[in-house]
């Protein structure tokens, strides 16, 4: 299995500044303490953590849900990814939401909802974040009849 790569470069102190970039060259960019902690411009980690699980868990629901005898036609996960100073000092990521929206023939929602919430233990960047309180709410959008 492959390795990915990404480089991160930190500038100054506390107000300093950054940039990362992916090995592929289709991600990058700048962040620093405002746009990590306020709204500065840039970007910041946990917007990344949070695209990676989007996406991750995106692609993961969709092959579960097949194997579970649906077919899927879209899965679109929106991921928010909390980071909360902590009493005793320091930040924590302490919870990524996911709501997610199907469209696939041949399940219903109750059914849905089994293999989101089962995915949601399986899914490669979920277990990497086993530390934070992940969130599942997924609806299903349209049932189409089987053809």
């Amino acid at each position: 299995m492959p390795t990915r790569n990404a480089t991160a470069s930190w500038e100054g102190g506390q107000k300093g500044k950054g940039s990362f970039t992916g090995e592929s060259g289709t991600i990058g960019g700048s962040y620093s303490f405002g746009s990590r902690f306020a709204e500065e411009k840039g970007t910041n980690p946990e917007e990344l953590l949070a695209a990676a699980e989007a996406a991750c868990y995106s692609m993961a629901l969709g092959l579960a849900l097949e194997q579970a005898g649906a077919k899927p036609t879209k899965v679109e996960t929106r991921a928010a990814c909390t980071v909360e100073k902590q009493a005793q000092g320091g930040f924590k990521i302490t919870t990524m939401k996911l709501v997610t929206r199907v469209t696939a023939q041949d399940i219903d929602d109750a059914k849905l909802q089994q293999v989101a919430q089962a995915t949601k233990a399986g899914c490669p960047v979920s277990v990497a974040l086993a530390g934070v309180q992940i969130d599942v709410q997924a609806t299903l959008e349209r049932q189409a009849a089987s053809v």
